[in-house]
């Protein structure tokens, strides 16, 4: 019985990190530097996001991240999540893109006030080619929590 209550538990340990996500916050979206580079599609020089190694090991993974829902528009599936409230948010001059993640989300999903305090989780996508979305996305997004205040 013993032998089955430590094979039992020495298991569970070993897949915990399989079913969690990883907590991240603004800090290590922040953590990036910008290189110019030409970009042959658009035929322009600009100052492209280069990512650091921990965004870089994160990419593909499913993680968390609390911040204020930006229902940009939502009839078509637009959404953000960003650091500030929209008033102080990356377009009006108080973040920069590294303070916002597109968000795919999930069908089914609850409809959102402007500015509303929301945890997502969603496979992280890191994009520094394509100019028609935004530097983080979260793909298979969701809700983990919205605060009751």
């Amino acid at each position: 019985m013993r032998t089955k209550m430590i094979i039992v538990m020495m298991f569970m340990f070993s897949t915990i990190h399989v079913f969690s996500q990883s907590k991240i916050n603004w800090r290590v979206l922040a953590n990036i530097e910008y290189v110019e580079r030409y970009v042959a599609a658009e035929d322009f020089y600009g100052y492209l996001p280069e990512f650091s190694d921990e965004l870089k090991a994160l990419e593909g993974k499913e993680v968390s991240i609390k911040g204020f829902m930006l229902p940009i528009d939502p009839d078509n599936n637009m959404f953000l999540l960003s650091q500030n409230p929209f008033a102080s948010c990356f377009f009006c001059g108080g973040g920069g893109p590294e303070s916002v993640v597109e968000l795919n989300l999930k069908p089914g999903h609850p409809n959102f006030r402007m500015d509303q305090v929301v945890t997502m989780k969603g496979k992280l996508r890191l994009n520094n080619e394509d100019f028609e979305q935004m530097m983080y996305i979260l793909d298979e997004a969701e809700v983990v929590e919205i605060p009751e205040y």
